[in-house]
């Protein structure tokens, strides 16, 4: 069996919602990466690459019709490469590494992009055809996030709570405090702020150009994080959510737009195409969990991956832990056995600081993972994220 390697890897900055690419159309976006990984890799024949997988969590706007493809032929890659865009929700853009790592290692592939996009700001509104003349009965539906055209059978048997909401009912059912998470989301301010200003994240980023009429925009770092984040300001913060709650704007992530591209190949490919191997992906799993927990999934699919490769969680330099709430990324961290600042989880910081563009988020944290790795010195990384009604995902990643 092949091994699959991570040889390169871009991304945009992240932008804030009606931030800096609030004007770039997604498939725009992700040929952007495209491009770059194209330019600076000469070496690399293009149309020898066997497929592109992409995730995407919204796909009803600009992002329709194969993202993954239409980026490809915007990007001018050659036609001849096929392009598949996955959809397993925040998890798409690690699944889509993953993908790529199965199909080289049973050998139907040897050279792959995966990667992914979001652009949140952008999702649009949409409705449903009226089901007869005259209907008053349809309503407009926000794509942001979340539900739509909820089917009432799954309301009534797994309810069909809001993210938001579900972050409230693991702080409810693996008891989280309110102080707890807010320590949390400074942690994560803080070692974002510190990881900037060392300019670790400019190694993976690629700027952005907008041409306006009044001059270029350039968007060159992360727009989310907030260095200037206190103890004290995320105390005073609004539990809008729920009344009594613990779930805040300040401990949660971030509303955001982004893109991601890696290129993965076999040993053999590497050696053919002039590339680097920087790490291996070692193998990846997924999980299941109730809908109304559904940021728990970290953990199980972390077991999973930890009892396939028959490692233990301190084998683990590095976790790359997706922090959609603070709430669950504690209970995660808890029922791995780690402790609330354990140094290792998301050392540069996380979501809640550097934002969570769905389906390019489970990418990023594929290519910070390497990042970290290669910053530390490191051997062994998981980058995990729960998953929007009811699942985990988790991958194993070394560096070589």
């Amino acid at each position: 069996m092949a091994d699959a390697y991570i040889c390169d890897f871009v991304r945009t900055p992240i932008g804030r919602y009606a931030g800096g690419l609030k004007d770039v159309r997604p498939d725009d976006m992700l040929a952007h990466v495209l491009r770059v990984l194209k330019d600076r890799n000469t070496s690399v024949d293009w149309a020898a690459v066997d497929d592109c997988y992409m995730g995407c969590a919204n796909q009803a706007g600009e992002d329709n019709r194969n993202v993954a493809r239409m980026a490809l032929l915007l990007a001018g890659l050659p036609d001849v490469i096929p392009g598949s865009t996955i959809n397993r929700l925040c998890g798409s853009g690690l699944d889509a590494v993953g993908t790529a790592a199965r199909m080289i290692r049973s050998g139907d592939a040897e050279l792959v992009i995966a990667g992914g996009v979001e652009s949140m700001t952008r999702a649009p509104f949409v409705m449903p055809k009226a089901t007869s003349a005259f209907s008053r009965e349809n309503k407009v539906e926000d794509t942001t996030i979340g539900w739509r055209f909820v089917n009432p059978m799954m309301h009534k048997t797994y309810g069909t709570d809001s993210m938001p909401e579900t972050g409230e009912n693991v702080a409810e059912q693996y008891q989280v405090s309110r102080a707890d998470q807010d320590a949390f989301a400074f942690r994560s301010q803080q070692k974002c702020k510190a990881a900037q200003e060392a300019g670790f994240f400019a190694k993976e980023i690629t700027p952005y150009t907008i041409k306006t009429r009044k001059g270029d925009i350039v968007v060159a770092q992360d727009e989310h994080p907030r260095g200037d984040t206190t103890l004290e300001g995320l105390a005073a913060l609004k539990t809008p959510f729920r009344n009594p709650g613990t779930v805040t704007a300040g401990n949660a992530s971030g509303v955001n737009d982004g893109a991601a591209a890696l290129i993965i190949a076999s040993e053999a490919a590497a050696r053919k195409y002039g590339l680097t191997p920087r790490a291996r992906i070692v193998s990846m799993a997924t999980a299941g969990v109730p809908p109304r927990i559904m940021g728990i999934g970290p953990a199980p699919a972390t077991q999973k991956l930890l009892a396939k490769t028959g490692l233990k969680i301190g084998d683990i330099d590095v976790i790359e832990l997706n922090e959609a709430f603070a709430s669950q990324g504690l209970a995660v961290m808890r029922e791995l056995g780690l402790a609330d600042d354990a140094e290792h989880v998301n050392p540069h910081g996380g979501a809640i600081a550097l934002g969570h563009p769905l389906g390019m988020s489970g990418a990023r944290l594929a290519l910070t993972s390497v990042s970290a790795l290669e910053t530390r010195g490191q051997k062994r990384a998981i980058a995990t994220m729960c998953i929007g009604v009811g699942q985990g995902i988790a991958a194993l990643i070394e560096r070589v």
